[in-house]
């Protein structure tokens, strides 16, 4: 490691075998501190590591590639696709392996793993486990079988470490951890490694257009109008509640918390005030990051998809940011005004004079109230500032190139590094066309997505033969009279004038397109407005021909293509890494440096791959600024230089300063934390576990006896559950394990754990009992139990955290409605009788469920259970008349006959073998089976009907 703090974990992991909890601060290279402690072990000794792979695969792609860098062999993955004896193979190989907890678990539990050559395991996101979590109970069980293996848990994410109540102390003890190691970025160690041989830092502060300052006020006081709102319901913590925390994906996750446990006993507008705060935060995100049209075109889908419901389009300040919006992109004018001041910029001029000239009847001062659109595609800030940035770094390297000075190792790679895929997207095409063509093309495709919405809307207004009013399809809309114009005929002229405007478009798309004809093929123009998905062809075509037309009229402008010098490197990049663009503007003599863009949501290792030399920071993120710390202090000798793009007081700074702060208060209550922390001394994974021996018997032992043998304890046999494989994606077979059950994973057919021969019992959450309501698939599961077992029955299990409702009691109604959940259940239960439904507040609620239900009852057999439900011979059980050959047709079709009911059916069918002993029987033997006379004469009636026959 050529950090120093990197070697000083190192050396404090090593020292304690029993292995610790790492939290250190984001951007200090996590995945090259794991990649070194993995180079450390030597396979050579035969013993196994195992890491288990983190949700974020990025981390993992990391730590393959700084491993493969030291050419070193990359650890492989064991996936669910390898068969059983492989995976036990790859075990006994003692190599390190990446895992999912859910196959570790299962092999653990089924001895596939041989757990006492086991060296450790790694964790790579102890930020997300809990007690219940599967990684807690591969650690209880690794540290049950074998005391000596560490464990080791790494997170980069110290907020997440102090949300809830003393979550580090509580996931320590659940990973039989005694140490806890902070390495927060203002560590001694780290500040001054990092600090020793900074870069070349300018920070440039961009000064927003008026209309984006007007965006950004509107916004803010829409989103305190909100939480103002919010605060009134008395139902959430107000200290949480604040604008500058409202910037923060983390916002929505504190007010959820809050609010889960009464969710259902909100109104809809508290509900709708959650969504609105989550809306207007994007809101805020969008309007830094992307162009003015993409805002608008943002404005108008949230205005279509949340109309009335929404809380915040209706607040004073709202109304201005969608003004505003428009403003940035275009204005209406008369189109008197329009012609006198027309510019080489705007279109149709000429035919908009003729189409006055030419409407018979009308004085010119008369149509001159026709409205037209006029462009004005704001520009962002940042483009113009971008590109002067480039030009200045080309004129350095002259500078340096006509010097003496050794440039041996600065390549003259420039990185601007953007927020997604969409931004290197946008950015690359305007530095490398025209900002304005770029506009111009967001505007023209913006248009044809409102042309090609009307038409989906009114698919008939093409058989018109004339059209009606006049002068649309010239790019004139006449204006109503004073007296007739109304608030509602405003928004109407501008959407007339706006669909003038896209005709106009879409007369000179097909005039090009004609023009161009078949021979020439679709350039190599990457967009980010680029339609995707099913769109119709004509307007596929349209497009196609608009953006060849624009390549066609910029003749001096190259294609993108990669350095030769550097391919290799970007090669190695994945798909989603950066972009690369060999740029000259057409109008300019200023040549450009060859510009790499990256995206920060891909997190990839983009740095050590290309070694840039100059760094834009387009979207500033703190993560990736601790990046370039560390690659600069990793690289004293190299120059690097970097460019910080910010906003001039806008959240954009007001977030970066933020989440800095944020982390800094986190490392401080950890600190606070570790100082006071209990963790017991004799932790060393014998002890923290709950097993049968310390839990269950505790109450019978109160109870026993003395007379009987002296009051010795009877030696208890071992309970056992058998769990279907997919279960374990839960929390639940770790807390029955805690209870001291034996967990058998097999794969089940029908039900998700088999407690005893007779009782099947299918889990659903409460989310997953809706959507199986929906998709129909919990009848089919219900019916399978109900022929398999004698007790089918249903788990509902709430979260904890939870309320232990469906809905407030106000909801509920007297009668059957098909939309309610109530009712589902009630006709699921009338449906099948013999259904038990059972309600658990909680996964350890559930435990004590299964444990008292298990009472009294014989161990379930793993290999019958297996074969139920099994579409073949081995499937059908002997001695079990509800096994395959339970006909659930004939059942259907004898409870449709008349006379047949509820009560009686199950009689008929103990009775009668078939329908058609059912058929034969006399009306008196029906009688004693259905229990009167009258039912069992309407049932022979319909048997002995005649069939109508024509004559």
């Amino acid at each position: 490691m050529a950090l120093k703090f990197h070697q000083q974990i190192i050396s404090d992991l090593l020292e304690d075998s029993n292995g610790g909890l790492v939290i250190l601060s984001s951007g200090l290279s996590l995945a090259k501190l794991i990649a070194s402690l993995l180079i450390l072990h030597s396979p050579s000794q035969g013993t196994l590591l195992l890491l288990l792979s983190p949700a974020a695969q990025s981390l993992k792609s990391r730590i393959i590639h700084c491993i493969s860098s030291l050419d070193s062999p990359t650890p492989t993955e064991i996936t669910a696709d390898l068969p059983a004896n492989q995976r036990y193979s790859l075990y006994t190989s003692g190599s390190p392996f990446f895992i999912t907890p859910r196959i570790l678990i299962v092999d653990l539990l089924t001895q596939r793993i041989p757990v006492s050559s086991l060296a450790g395991i790694f964790i790579l996101n102890a930020h997300s486990l809990s007690e219940t979590s599967t990684e807690a109970f591969i650690v209880r069980i690794v540290k049950s079988l074998n005391g000596s293996a560490y464990i080791r848990a790494f997170s980069d994410r110290p907020q997440a470490m102090v949300s809830g109540f003393a979550k580090t102390e509580r996931t320590m003890r659940a990973l039989f951890l005694r140490r806890l190691h902070l390495w927060p970025r203002f560590q001694l160690d780290v500040s001054q490694e990092l600090e020793r041989e900074p870069p070349e830092v300018v920070d440039i502060r961009v000064s927003m257009s008026n209309y984006m300052v007007g965006i950004q006020k509107a916004i803010i006081e829409v989103m305190d109008a909100c939480l103002k709102e919010m605060k009134k319901t008395n139902k959430v913590d107000v200290d949480d509640l604040t604008v500058e925390s409202g910037l923060f994906k983390s916002f929505d996750e504190i007010v959820r918390r809050q609010l889960d446990p009464i969710w259902h006993t909100l109104g809809k507008r508290t509900k709708q005030l959650v969504s609105d705060l989550k809306t207007l935060r994007k809101l805020l995100d969008y309007l830094v990051r992307y162009d003015a049209v993409s805002f608008l075109k943002f404005l108008d889908t949230l205005r279509v998809s949340e109309s009335y419901r929404s809380v915040w389009l209706f607040a004073e300040s709202s109304y201005k940011i969608f003004d505003f919006a428009k403003k940035r992109v275009y204005r209406l004018v008369k189109a008197k005004e329009h012609v006198t001041n027309k510019s080489g910029k705007k279109r149709k001029s000429k035919s908009e004079s003729d189409s006055v000239e030419a409407v018979g009847g009308e004085t010119a001062t008369n149509v001159a109230t026709g409205v037209v659109v006029e462009e004005v595609l704001e520009e962002a800030p940042k483009w113009k500032v971008l590109r002067e940035i480039l030009e200045e770094t080309q004129e350095e390297r002259k500078k340096q190139a006509f010097s003496e000075e050794d440039n041996s190792d600065n390549n003259g790679i420039v990185l601007v590094a953007c927020k997604d895929e969409r931004s290197c997207m946008q950015l690359e095409d305007c530095i490398t066309n025209n900002p304005q063509k770029v506009m111009r093309e967001e505007w023209e495709m913006y248009l044809l997505s409102k042309t090609e919405l009307r038409s989906m809307q009114t698919p008939q207004k093409k058989k018109q033969k004339t059209p009606k009013g006049f002068g649309i399809l010239d790019g004139v809309v006449p204006v109503t009279t004073i007296q007739n114009s109304e608030g509602s005929s405003v928004g109407r002229q501008e959407h007339e004038a706006l669909m003038a405007a896209a005709s106009s478009i879409h007369k000179l798309g097909k005039t090009t397109d004609m023009a161009l004809g078949n021979n020439n093929p679709e350039p190599h123009v990457e967009k980010a407005s680029c339609t995707k998905g099913k769109a119709k062809k004509d307007s596929t075509s349209l497009r196609r021909s608009i953006r060849s037309c624009n390549k066609k009229k910029e003749n001096s402008k190259p294609e993108i293509l990669a350095g030769p010098e550097n391919e290799e490197k970007a090669s190695e990049a994945s798909t989603s890494g950066p972009r690369e663009a060999n740029v000259v503007h057409s109008s300019s003599a200023k040549k450009l440096p060859h510009v790499h863009f990256y995206a920060l949501e891909s997190d990839q290792p983009i740095l050590d791959i290309l070694k840039p030399s100059v760094i834009i920071v387009y979207h500033p993120d703190m993560g990736f600024v601790r990046e370039i710390e560390v690659y600069k202090a990793e690289n004293p000798l190299r120059k690097l230089k970097v460019y910080f793009l910010f906003y001039d007081e806008s959240t954009e700074v007001q977030k970066f300063e933020a989440s800095i702060r944020r982390e800094n208060e986190a490392f401080e209550s950890l600190i606070r934390q570790k100082s006071s922390m209990m963790i017991p001394v004799d932790q060393d994974g014998l002890c923290m576990g709950s097993n049968s021996s310390t839990e269950f018997p505790a109450s019978s032992t109160q109870n026993s006896l003395t007379r009987k043998a002296g009051g010795r304890k009877e030696m208890e046999k071992e309970t056992q559950v058998i769990v279907d494989m997919r279960e374990f994606m839960s929390s639940l077979p770790n807390v029955l394990h805690q209870k001291g059950m034996k967990i058998i994973p097999v794969t089940l057919e029908v039900g998700d754990y088999i407690l005893s021969p007779s009782i099947c019992v299918e889990r659903k959450s409460i989310q997953d009992l809706f959507q199986s309501f929906t998709s129909g698939r919990l009848f089919h599961q219900v019916e399978m139990m109900s022929r398999y077992y004698r007790i089918p029955v249903l788990l509902i299990e709430f979260s904890q955290d939870k309320s232990f409702s469906f809905q407030s009691a106000s909801d509920i109604s007297d009668d059957v409605t098909p939309y309610n959940i109530i009712s589902k259940l009630s006709l699921l239960v009338l449906h099948f009788p013999r259904l038990r439904i059972l309600w658990s507040r909680s996964l350890h609620a559930t435990a004590e469920i299964f444990t008292t239900l298990k009472s009294n009852q014989d161990e379930p057999d793993e290999t019958r259970a297996v074969r139920v439900g099994v579409p073949s011979e081995e499937g059908i059980i002997e001695n079990d008349i509800r096994a395959e050959n339970y006909n659930t047709s004939a059942v259907e079709f004898l409870r449709r006959l008349p006379g047949v009911s509820d009560a009686n059916y199950r009689t008929i069918m103990e009775k009668c073998k078939s329908l058609a002993e059912l058929a034969s029987l006399p009306v008196e033997t029906l009688a004693e089976l259905m229990g009167g006379h009258k039912v069992a004469k309407s049932l022979r009636e319909f048997l002995d009907a005649k069939y109508p026959t024509l004559l």
